[in-house]
């Protein structure tokens, strides 16, 4: 069997685990948002998910790390090279353990002057809004600590430990919404403090096993000017990025609580929630590739990374539309179904938050492939100068009386347009045919998009809203999707490989 076949048999492999995951954590996630929304109402579910946005402001530095240290930690792994492997997971530490320090100091000083004096929160509930950010803050600096060492179980490819560790995470988080029911305290303060408990027991989890199983994982002092120098260059303009991105999504979060209050915010946190469970069935299949990418370009072997590229950005379009097109077209029956109450404005954010979807899952793998190069500096300066707009436009329409759906709208089509921006940058970083990608992919999901979208189309405005017309959706969806994504979506040679698995599998169930 060649390295490549081996490669992508691992890839299905690591997809199938993290997709028990997924399906574990969606059907938890399900019931606890529920369960959470009745238990705090509305109120207090929009504080809980406004105040996360003010922590997330300061996560714009902790993400860019994080990414720094994937990168590092998988090239590294790439090269085989065990040594600059143990420096970079030390640095690691000591870089998380500095920024968790930093953070906890900005967000004391920042984030509760922010929250005493500038957000739209009932004085009632301020004494609980300060203690969910107390939480939230310290939650947030043990999560930086846990990086290191989930980015090393991901770099292996260690996918079913990974899942297992985070399948833990969700039962815990199904203790936490027992116990929030049962409470007979101040529930938005026994959530913050439960949730706050779960990410201390699973950064404990990670630490054992990483321990026991890798030798890089075993902590001492280090202090490597060259390989810090080149871990904070690229996590500096990562930064940029990542700035942009959470002033687009988190910031403008915090522009509804100032213009429209808590409960537009309990709307958008029930659509994150929906868009978090599409993208975390999308993303197990991101997580599973990233490593193959980041490796193949650290041999050099560009032409499978750009096969790994391509089949990526198609594939993860294609799984998230699948499941999007039922979900956008009964958003009101599905939200009804799942949570009693529903929100105002809840309805429309569900359905334009997944459209957005749509157009930020087809970059994943283009920006992996950046990452892999770690030369970023022009990349992200020319994304983030394009993606930064979002937030200004909202506030402008905001501020000249325009509803809170318009956010979503301005969202759509800067992160549209940032698709052809990425490509156009990254294809020569790596050296890739750009017209090949634009007919092998790009062409393609127009295609199956535009067949795929009319029969269900069709069941929606021709029957009465019920039950019976959402499993029907549903049917003809995943029959037209799957039809057309056979046809129109794929090539010659995946459509072969297809059909010679289904041989196989039926002979070998013969015998």
């Amino acid at each position: 069997m060649t390295s490549h076949a081996e490669n992508t048999k691992r890839i299905a492999k690591n997809t199938l685990m993290l997709y028990v995951r997924m399906l574990f954590s969606m059907l938890v996630s399900l019931y606890t948002s529920r369960v959470v929304l009745n238990t705090l109402g509305v109120e207090d579910y929009g504080i809980n998910n406004v105040i996360a946005g003010v922590v997330s402001m300061f996560s714009l530095l902790s993400s860019s790390l994080s990414t720094a240290i994937s990168r590092f930690i998988t090239y590294g792994l790439g090269k085989g090279d065990m040594q600059t492997l143990k420096k970079i997971f030390s640095s690691s530490i000591n870089v998380m353990l500095g920024l968790a320090t930093l953070i906890i100091i900005l967000t004391e000083i920042v984030g509760t002057w922010f929250l005493n004096h500038e957000m739209n929160i009932p004085t009632e509930r301020m004494d609980a809004a300060n203690w969910v950010l107390q939480c939230a803050i310290f939650a947030f600096a043990v999560g930086l600590i846990t990086v290191p060492y989930s980015a090393t179980v991901l770099a292996h490819e260690k996918m079913d430990v990974y899942a297992y560790i985070s399948m833990t995470e969700i039962c815990l988080r199904l203790v936490v919404v027992y116990c929030l029911y049962a409470s007979p305290f101040d529930k938005l303060k026994s959530f913050a403090l439960l949730t706050m408990t779960v990410t201390i027991v699973i950064l404990i989890i990670y630490y054992y096993y990483c321990r026991r199983n890798f030798h890089e994982c075993k902590y001492c002092y280090v202090y490597d000017s060259s390989l810090l120098k080149k871990m904070l260059s690229f996590s500096g303009w990562s930064l940029l990025g990542s700035g942009a991105y959470l002033f687009n999504t988190q910031g403008v979060n915090i522009l509804m609580n100032l213009f429209f209050g808590v409960g537009v915010n309990a709307a958008r946190g029930i659509a994150t929630q929906v868009d978090g469970a599409v993208q975390s069935f999308v993303g197990s299949f991101t997580m599973a590739m990233s490593p193959q990418i980041i490796k193949s370009y650290a041999i050099n072997d560009l032409e499978y990374m750009h096969t790994l590229v391509c089949r990526g950005a198609k594939y993860s379009y294609f799984m998230t539309f699948f499941l999007t097109i039922p979900l956008i077209l009964e958003a009101q029956q599905v939200l009804s179904i799942w949570l009693g109450v529903v929100p105002d404005h809840a309805i429309v954010f569900v359905r334009m938050t997944l459209l957005s979807s749509l157009t930020v899952v087809i970059a994943n793998t283009l920006i992996t492939a950046q990452v892999a190069t770690g030369n970023i500096k022009k990349y992200q300066i020319i994304v983030t100068l394009c993606g930064l707009w979002v937030f200004p436009l909202s506030y402008i329409f905001f501020k000249l009386g325009f509803s809170p759906e318009t956010a979503y709208i301005i969202y759509f089509i800067v992160y549209f347009g940032l698709i052809f921006v990425r490509l156009y940058l990254v294809k020569n970083l790596i050296k890739m045919n750009w017209i090949k990608y634009a007919k092998e992919v790009l062409l393609r999901m127009g295609l199956v998009s535009a067949c795929s979208i009319i029969f269900p189309s069709l069941v929606y405005f021709n029957m009465p809203s019920s039950l019976i017309r959402l499993l029907t959706i549903c049917i003809v969806s995943a029959l037209s999707s799957l039809t057309f994504m056979y046809l129109l979506g794929l090539d010659k040679n995946e459509r072969i490989f297809i059909i010679n698995k289904i041989q196989n599998k039926i002979h070998l169930s013969k015998h």
